[in-house]
């Protein structure tokens, strides 16, 4: 077993848990096809068309190699600098070069050295194919659990992502604290990860194919809630979810149910518990018109709407200030979308709404396509 010390004192360890997930995608995991269950590749949103064309330009050995269980793509992301927690091959990482451009920056971490060499390999090919002069990606082999000792600095990344990489952390808290630590004032974790109906016993916990299959390790929804806020994070803003099918592994899994969920997770003043009138300015890459931050607020753009102190706090201390106008309350413009929404959001309520409804735009807060009559 080997310690990793921090200049505090304090370590983390490299238990049978790294050892066990460094194994199982490092050797025994070559394409998606090898996966035993659907957990680490489940559904997502329909894809933006200019994420679809980003995508096109990432190399097929890389996207073959791709294993996750959300679409993690923040809005807002031009020149600003990225990391990506559990990079593997590096799709994501070539995907978002693209949409931060030449002036922006990715940086992927990952402990498997196997797939590190593989990511790096197609560096060139994909600053090539985006007409970049020089390379705005970098790849780091560490510990999700140990960023700073990896090198990265404190308050540097103005965005975090990760897809499906948290729950094969022993450590989920460490894993919070280091981003937080590495986020800038107003910073944002946006990321997918899979969740527990419940706290799963030891027995699964244990269980080295489901730790394997990121459903081992999956938290309990309600302890992420407290985890982030224990760590300095505002209220985890819940975006999207997807039920997960384990049907290939529930003899061993019993009554538990799993979802893919999307959370963003702000480095952000708190906020009061004051009620805030918002209005979107429009012009966001990919959602000029519309803007969704999150399952129940969706924003169009010159429309008032009102939103608690918590989201008020985010939209005015992150990179979206200049994306909103606050006005007093009181204002002779009406808010279109009535009263503030509870700030916690179960997934799987959302995930079972979600897929009750039929095809077509995402829906989210009071001014979508689920309920617009409350904008007439």
């Amino acid at each position: 077993m080997t310690e990793y010390k921090s200049a505090s004192g304090k370590g983390f360890f490299d238990t049978n848990v790294y050892a066990d997930v460094k194994d199982y995608y490092g050797k025994r995991v070559k394409t998606t096809s090898d996966l035993q269950s659907k957990a680490c590749v489940a559904p997502v949103q329909p894809i933006p068309a200019y994420v679809r064309e980003a995508l096109k330009k990432v190399h097929p050995e890389i996207t073959a190699r791709y294993y996750g269980c959300g679409l993690v793509v923040p809005e807002s992301m031009e020149g600003c600098r990225i990391l990506d927690l559990g990079s593997g091959t590096g799709r994501d990482c070539y995907m978002l070069s693209k949409l931060v451009g030449e002036k922006g920056h990715v940086t992927g971490i990952d402990m498997t050295e196997g797939q590190l060499e593989v990511a790096r390999t197609f560096l060139d090919y994909h600053m090539e194919a985006f007409g970049y002069k020089k390379p705005n990606v970098s790849f780091v082999q560490g510990y999700i659990e140990a960023l700073t000792e990896a090198g990265l600095e404190k308050n540097s990344f103005d965005i975090i992502i990760s897809n499906c990489v948290v729950n094969l952390s022993p450590d989920k808290k460490r894993v919070l604290a280091e981003a937080y630590s590495v986020l800038v004032g107003g910073g944002e974790l946006y990321f997918s990860d899979i969740y527990a109906s419940g706290r799963l016993t030891e027995e699964i916990k244990n269980h080295k194919l489901l730790w394997g299959e990121c459903l081992g390790g999956a938290l309990w929804w309600k302890d992420l809630l407290q985890l982030a806020g224990e760590v300095g994070f505002c209220t985890p803003r819940l975006v999207t979810a997807n039920m997960v099918d384990v049907k290939e592994l529930q003899d061993v899994l019993g009554d538990y149910k799993f979802v893919s969920a999307t959370y963003r997770l702000f480095k952000a003043p708190k906020g009061d518990t004051k009620t805030s009138q918002v209005i979107y300015n429009g012009g966001i890459t990919g959602a000029e018109k519309v803007f969704q931050f999150d399952c129940q607020y969706t924003f169009k753009a010159n429309e008032v709407v009102e939103v608690d102190g918590g989201v008020a706090s985010i939209l005015t201390h992150s990179r979206f200030a200049g994306d909103f106008t606050l006005q007093p309350l009181g204002s002779s413009q009406k808010a279109c979308c009535g009263k503030p929404k509870a700030d916690i959001v179960d997934p799987f309520e959302l995930a079972l709404q979600l897929g009750e409804q039929s095809p077509g735009p995402t829906t989210g807060g009071c001014c979508s396509t689920r309920s617009a009559d409350c904008c007439k």
